[in-house]
């Protein structure tokens, strides 16, 4: 079976002796030695200045609202994982819809700035598959507007543009570092600001609102465990070699379907791409079931990622987007993983290809 991602493993005993740190302190959560570090160390490999570590991605999201006051109208992208959406609605907020980019998958900037009205409070955008929205537009756009920005930036580690982390832009950025993600540590996410005073605020929400035995502020428990920590300490080690091997299979997907009647991601020269994900968009939904049935023959897994349109989802207020609703009913991601061979890339590539012709 091949499926659309495999999680990435270190060797059991290199995880088995980081977790011996936190086991031989009986010390396996609330900020223990091993978080700490890999905050210490992820902080410095993605040359950011306050990043947290934290449960999961969508719960840094939900503390990214919370902080920066939202409470109104935010306008987001309809075309991402279902967490973008939900945590607006978790927070009581309104998501407004903006039509995505036909060439990059991200909101369309352009468009931003046409649906911000008195009530609009923030903008949440996604790096769609981890490349970058308009990044330097959309911090304009905020800025003179007075509005906060938000990046949901899930996908995203490891992607730079020119020279700068993607995760180092807007008020808050969040990163989810769940199992299936390029950087895991099992479950897990960070949020990332450049604020003190906002990092000192989320950091506290992060833990009940509390140090010691004082409460300062509402919060909830954001905290993640050593056992993740280690998990993501053993898996940094590797991080480069991860997505030198993906780029590798990128290109040579690229490579195989080329020349054939597919869109495919196209990276701009200034931007170094993690290579998080590999999506194709066919003609037509009635082509992609085809391929989908096909390859699941076979027992090959690609994902509709992302399905639906989220302004299409039963429980919220449709918002016409034609452009996500088109891209998310004729797209899907091909496997991509540490250890996928090429056979297995030739043999994907040539079930599409015969699937079109």
């Amino acid at each position: 079976m091949i499926n659309v991602t495999k999680t990435f493993l270190p060797p059991f005993e290199e995880y088995s002796t980081m977790l011996k740190r936190a086991w031989n302190k009986v010390w396996i959560t609330n900020n223990g030695e091993l978080s700490l570090e890999l905050e210490r160390k992820l902080t410095y490999y993605l040359g950011v200045k306050n990043l947290k570590f934290c449960s999961n991605g969508t719960v840094v999201l939900q503390m990214a609202i919370k902080a920066l006051n939202i409470s109104k109208e935010v306008i987001t992208t309809p075309f991402s994982y279902v967490a973008t959406t939900n945590a607006i609605l978790w927070e009581n907020c309104k998501p407004i819809f903006v039509d995505i980019n036909n060439e990059n998958f991200c909101i369309d900037a352009r468009k931003v700035e046409k649906a911000i009205t008195p009530r609009t409070q923030a903008i949440l955008a996604t790096h769609v598959y981890g490349y970058p929205c308009e990044v330097d537009l959309l911090e304009r756009i905020a800025k003179e507007n007075n509005i906060k920005l938000i990046f949901d930036a899930a996908h995203a580690f490891g992607t730079t543009i020119n020279n700068r982390s993607l995760l180092d832009y807007g008020d808050v950025s969040t990163c989810s570092f769940h199992a299936t993600k390029l950087f895991h540590t099992g479950e897990g996410g960070c949020l990332i600001t450049k604020d003190d005073i906002l990092f000192a605020q989320l950091s506290l929400m992060s833990h009940f609102g509390h140090i010691g035995d004082e409460y300062f502020s509402v919060g909830i428990n954001a905290k993640n465990s050593e056992f993740h920590a280690a998990m993501g300490l053993c898996n940094l080690k590797y991080i480069d070699e991860i997505i030198g091997r993906r780029k590798k299979q990128w290109k040579y997907y690229w490579t195989l379907l080329k020349d054939s009647d597919i869109q495919l991601l196209k990276v701009s020269p200034d931007i170094e791409y993690n290579h998080a994900y590999f999506p194709v968009i066919f003609r037509s939904e009635e082509i992609l079931l085809k391929v989908v049935k096909r390859l699941n023959g076979i027992n090959i897994f690609p994902r509709r990622y992302f399905y639906p349109a989220l302004n299409q989802l039963p429980f919220i207020n449709y918002q016409p987007c034609p452009v996500a609703e088109k891209i998310a009913n004729s797209a899907i991601c091909l496997p991509l993983f540490y250890d996928l061979e090429s056979a297995d890339q030739e043999l994907i590539s040539q079930v599409i290809l015969e699937e079109l012709n």
